[in-house]
């Protein structure tokens, strides 16, 4: 690579780092401690699970609060990780799903959130779900999340029989006709699934606001592989310069969220373990840049 070709590639400041909560979810900590946490490792923004918040809620805590704790810090909460059954095919389920999504949407909205993952939860082990159908159902959801300035974005998730694939997110998302769709796609659910990442760069910054960054080992293979051998990011053999090339040309400007479920690191200080992973991150970029 010239020099001027390594330059064109170099984001000018930098990727926006964020911690998802499920990367220290075994300290079993609070969530005022994990924003405590986040905000000492030198994150941009968290991305809490929506069962934190609830937890949070439910034992007597405002909102209002915690949303002045994150500001203070000078972070923000990028994202939401829910499970709301909106996209399965019985009508009962689908309709409770829809209220749980907007009860979930008016708790991130609350927190200045402008993101909530929309993964096929419930629809799992549905192989041949209509992606059309899906598409309109995603339509029915983004219209609740408008009336409450969040946005769902489709997840990639690879071990699912359904949503397994970039494509297939995208299909949803184009097909909605939802001005704002989004995809969340994630490196380990890519490789799970079996989507090339070269396929990202028929996205756009625009479709993209929220990237799950992670990497896995050589071993297990695909077939095998769980949440749980995601490592930190530049410790395996994911192709993360290639992410970060396509992400650069594309002049993202979302969040790089920062998901692992890793029980050994869920075994060590949690403070350690945000900064490590922030740490390999950013060294990976680098290299990526030539910095």
């Amino acid at each position: 690579m010239t020099t001027s070709e390594s330059n064109e590639l170099r984001p000018k400041t930098g990727f926006r780092y964020c911690l998802n909560t499920s990367t220290i979810q075994g300290q079993k900590l609070s969530l005022e401690d994990e924003i405590e946490i986040a905000a000492k490792a030198g994150y941009h923004a968290i991305e809490p699970w929506i069962g934190e918040i609830e937890h949070y809620v439910q034992s007597g805590k405002k909102l209002s609060d915690l949303r002045k704790r994150i500001q203070d810090h000078g972070m923000t909460v990028e994202d939401g990780i829910g499970f709301a059954e909106w996209i399965v095919d019985d009508d009962a389920r689908r309709a409770k799903g829809l209220e749980t999504a907007k009860r979930d949407m008016d708790l991130l909205a609350q927190l200045g959130c402008p993101h909530i993952a929309a993964p096929a939860a419930g629809a799992t082990d549905q192989p041949h779900l209509d992606l059309r159908k899906a598409a309109e159902r995603y339509a029915v959801l983004a219209e609740i999340g408008e009336s409450l300035g969040v946005i769902p974005m489709v997840e990639v998730w690879g071990f699912s029989q359904c949503l397994t694939r970039l494509g297939e997110a995208a299909l949803v998302a184009i097909e909605s006709g939802y001005s704002k769709a989004c995809i969340l796609p994630d490196v380990y659910h890519l490789y799970k699934g079996g989507s090339p990442v070269s396929g990202l760069k028929l996205l756009s910054d625009s479709s993209i606001r929220v990237f799950h960054l992670n990497d896995y080992p050589a071993s297990p293979p695909p077939a095998t592989i769980t949440d749980a051998d995601r490592v930190y990011p530049g410790d395996g053999i994911a192709p993360l310069g290639e992410v970060f090339k396509i992400l650069r040309s594309m002049n993202y400007d979302g969040v790089l969220s920062i998901e692992l479920f890793n029980k050994t690191y869920w075994a060590q200080d949690a403070l350690t373990v945000a900064k490590t992973a922030l740490t390999k991150a950013k060294e990976a970029e680098a290299r990526t840049f030539g910095g």
